[in-house]
């Protein structure tokens, strides 16, 4: 049976291409992601161990990725050098907000990738790394000359001896030093998009620390033959009280995994896309196993008769399945390779740059791909491998054998099961207020509504089918009526090849219409929140310096300027924005609703907090928030309760004095400006208050709102591209459905055209079966957005999605590409059947 299984599948090579290629996009999508993300580890893993010493001494609760202004005194430096095993000490001054503007004129990296700087002092990293080094150049004298790493000279066209523009957080926002110097890692690696840029020590205290001789933290080498721990226990009793020293690897485990649990939103995000594209794939693996199967049903049923038992014939199929999934992991794997390039490079034009870490490849990622592949395939297969159970020996004696099929009536029923039950979970997890993980109960409620439809489809579908009948039959003659009977004939293929597109189109429609009322709601709430004329901004989300709220005070004609922060911070398990601004501000320009406590409690150690946050967390006035800020636990207290406002952009307010104290730099976030009878020549002059600085924008009410809008689009145009795989495999597999019933339908198709059907009368045949199998789906798809994409609307009415927006025309092309899908579906199929010779299809058995 085994040898009879591989000879079967042997023989069947093209038919079963198509589904091989279903399972290779969908491993290939697993495939990718893992090997992306071992990569992302792998890089910052090795970036953070090639920027410590061996011991770092910083102040207490530092995590070295948040910028404060807590320091420790220059003269730890020449007390520690005295430690035993101690061979020599480093003090680091270090920021996080100088970004490096390109000889183009454009600002390096992007919305994620740092601009750091500091002073070069040529210190090891731990363990004797060399770390950094300069490779070409000299060192920076004076306050006219940098260093940049080698990563950003290659992007930013400059080469040294080139006076280099710096824009800061400083209150000289623009900086025009030489470049003096290039420095890269001796041992490899790059800083993945960052930049880096190097000033003589006392040129960064001067920059950075207002001139006085201290540092942000401290790099202990050792002696050969200590240890970091050992060296740890012999530095840490020299230190005043709020300093601490941590071991190299500790804070390099500890950085790296601080960014990476940041950025780990990205595996869940790219593996979920993956298991909607294997959940398609598995559609196409069923229904070509099941025309498969109906093909060998007299094949099957000999090997009965010759005494094959059904476990030995189930599992014959089984084994081909086996075998598919195999090829289709390996093939999956080496396009996953392509596929985490692709994404690398696509995350490189955002700033995260890593084309200096190699592809890391573990031996997980083989594991996970080869039972992906093999299991969804042979678990696709199973319904088709059991229906040959059913079939009888002396079925093989007959002329024509039919495979069993299963009850329809089963089908509606438990189709209607799943959609009950499927609503409930849905309506549990979106208006239930005393339901933990709602979003688990969604999940399950979308995922048991569209296996209910998939179900139920054979039955509800009848309609649609027989109107399509009709229609094809007035609008096309007898092709359209033989191509309407078609695909009345097998309801349940007929829709197992649309549920494809259905679950596809479903989830697009459900993004189309978030996205679209995401925008209409932050349109509405900017019209109701924004008081002000104009609106200063980082393109790139970093701040910016507080000179330039100064600079605009001073322009004739602007009567008031209300400087915002915004600072991130861990409250309660996550992070969080916090924004500051004065009680005045926040009453007037940036529009602040308080609908409990009051404003005027507002100062150090107070906070606000948004409606929703109040509500989700259960804090009203009078209670406590804890947070933790720049690595020391705080508690603000609750003093106001106000309506949820995107102009602010965060949930939690509070006072500059609170953010200060917690050791935030002195930078601004937005300025909001309120200008005289909105004046063309008082903008103008506002803006050239920062014409130089590429970075700093100044923007009206309607490009604010734009502004906030592009992040929701780019959203849901990436939702959209990843889809995209899964109605790729739903377009194969109408194609894949569409050949094989081509060739289930030989004698059929040679005695069509025996009685005078033309080649191009029998293309549009199965042309017009093509488009009513993708409308179908579309259809079905179109409905089941609308109804999942308003529903989460509705829910979500307390979170600011306020504004249901269905985007009918999006809506529309849909519908008007499923009947192109259908077009461009049918002629690799229609061309096949066209070539067809009369003679031996109508003595095909």
């Amino acid at each position: 049976m085994l040898r009879a299984a591989i000879k079967s599948l042997l023989g069947r090579k093209v038919r079963l291409l198509m589904s091989t290629f279903a399972i290779v996009l969908g491993v290939a999508f697993v495939a990718g992601t893992l090997i992306f993300t071992d990569t992302l580890n792998r890089s910052f893993t090795a970036l953070f161990a090639s920027t410590v010493g061996d011991v770092v001494v910083r102040p207490e609760g530092a995590d070295g990725l948040t910028g404060t202004t807590r320091t420790i005194p220059a003269s730890l430096v020449r007390k520690l050098e005295k430690v035993d095993g101690v061979a020599r000490v480093d003090g680091n001054v270090t920021s996080s907000s100088v970004m490096i503007i390109g000889a183009d004129g454009k600002a390096l990296g992007g919305l994620g990738a740092p601009g750091l700087a500091g002073n070069w002092t040529g210190a090891p990293a731990g363990h004797g790394l060399t770390g950094m080094e300069i490779v070409s150049g000299r060192e920076p004298e004076g306050p006219g000359e940098i260093l940049m790493d080698a990563g950003a000279l290659g992007r930013s066209g400059y080469s040294v001896g080139d006076e280099v523009q710096l824009i800061t957080t400083l209150d000289r926002p623009l900086l025009t030093p030489t470049l003096v110097g290039v420095v890269d890692f001796a041992d490899g690696g790059s800083l993945n998009g960052a930049s880096w840029v190097g000033f003589e020590t006392k040129v960064a205290q001067r920059l950075f620390l207002d001139g006085r001789p201290k540092f942000n933290d401290v790099w202990v080498s050792a002696e050969p033959g200590v240890s970091q721990a050992d060296l740890r226990e012999r530095v840490a009793p020299e230190l005043p009280g709020r300093l601490e020293a941590r071991t190299g690897d500790d804070v390099a485990d500890e950085s790296a995994s601080a960014l990476l649990q940041a950025v780990g939103f990205l595996t869940t995000f790219l593996l979920i896309f993956a298991g909607i594209a294997l959940v398609v794939g598995a559609f196409l693996i069923v229904n070509t196993f099941s025309i498969l199967v109906a093909q060998r049903s007299r094949e099957l049923a000999l090997f009965r008769a010759l005494g094959a038992s059904k476990r030995q014939v189930t599992g014959s199929v089984l084994a081909e399945a086996a075998v598919l999934g195999a090829l289709g992991a390996t093939l999956g794997i080496g396009l996953g390779v392509l596929m985490a390039m692709a994404i690398r490079s696509l995350f490189s034009t955002v700033g995260l740059d890593l084309s200096g870490q190699a592809l890391v490849f573990q031996t997980r990622t083989f594991v996970v791909a080869y039972l992906v592949g093999i299991l969804v395939t042979m678990g696709a297969a199973w319904l088709p491998a059991r229906r040959t159970s059913r079939i009888a020996p002396v079925q093989a004696l007959r002329d024509d054998v039919a495979m069993p099929e299963g009850s329809m009536r089963q089908r509606f029923g438990a189709g209607m099961a799943l959609l009950v039950v499927g609503g409930t979970s849905l309506a549990l997890g979106l208006f239930a207020e005393d339901v933990d993980n709602g979003g688990w109960y969604v999940g399950a409620g979308v995922l048991m509504i569209l296996f209910g439809v998939v179900a139920a489809s054979p039955v509800i579908s009848q309609p649609f089918l027989a109107a399509a009948r009709v229609v094809l039959a007035a609008l096309f003659g007898t092709v359209g009526n033989l191509a309407g009977q078609n695909s009345l004939r097998n309801p349940r293929r007929t829709t197992a090849t649309a549920s494809a597109l259905m679950i596809g189109l479903a989830l697009a429609g459900t993004m189309a219409i978030l996205g679209d009322s995401a925008k209409a709601s932050v349109d509405r709430s900017i019209e109701r929140n924004f008081r002000g004329d104009l609106i200063v901004s980082n393109t790139l989300g970093q701040p910016f310096s507080p000179s330039i709220a100064r600079q605009m005070k001073k322009v004739k004609g602007v009567r008031n300027v209300v400087a915002q922060r915004v600072v991130f911070a861990e409250v309660g398990d996550r992070p969080r924005g916090i924004a500051a601004a004065s009680a005045g501000a926040l009453s007037g320009l940036l529009g602040m609703e308080v609908v409990e406590g009051s404003l005027d409690r507002l100062g150090r150690g107070k906070v606000l907090v948004d409606a929703s946050y109040a509500e989700d967390e259960g804090v009203g006035v009078g209670d406590s928030v804890r947070v933790t800020m720049n690595g020391t636990p705080k508690k603000l207290d609750v003093v106001g309760v106000f309506e949820d406002n995107p102009v602010l952009g965060a949930s939690l307010v509070t006072s500059k004095q609170t953010l200060v104290a917690a050791g935030y730099p002195d930078q601004d976030s937005v300025l909001v400006l309120d200008v005289k009878n909105n004046n063309a020549i008082v903008r103008a002059q506002v803006e050239d208050v920062v014409a130089d600085l590429v970075t700093v924008t100044v923007k009206d009410q309607d490009a604010f709102a734009e502004e906030q809008r592009a992040p929701i689009d780019q959203l849901v145009l990436m939702i959209f591209a990843l889809l995209g795989l899964a109605l790729l495999i739903a377009v194969l597999g109408i194609v894949n459905t569409l050949a094989l019933s081509v060739i289930e339908r030989t004698r059929e198709v040679g005695l069509l055209r025996a009685i005078g059907l033309g080649r191009p009368a029998l293309r549009r045949m199965i042309t017009l079966e093509s488009v009513v199998i993708a409308t179908l789906g579309a259809t079905l798809g179109v409905v089941l957005g609308v109804g999942f994409g308003i529903s989460l609307i509705r829910a979500l009415a307390d979170q600011g999605l306020d504004v249901v927006s269905v985007p009918w025309d999006q809506l529309g092309v849909f519908l008007a590409v499923a009947v192109v899908v259908g077009v461009l579906a049918a002629v690799l199929p229609a061309r096949r059947a066209a070539r067809l010779d009369v003679l031996k299809a109508i003595a095909t058995d």
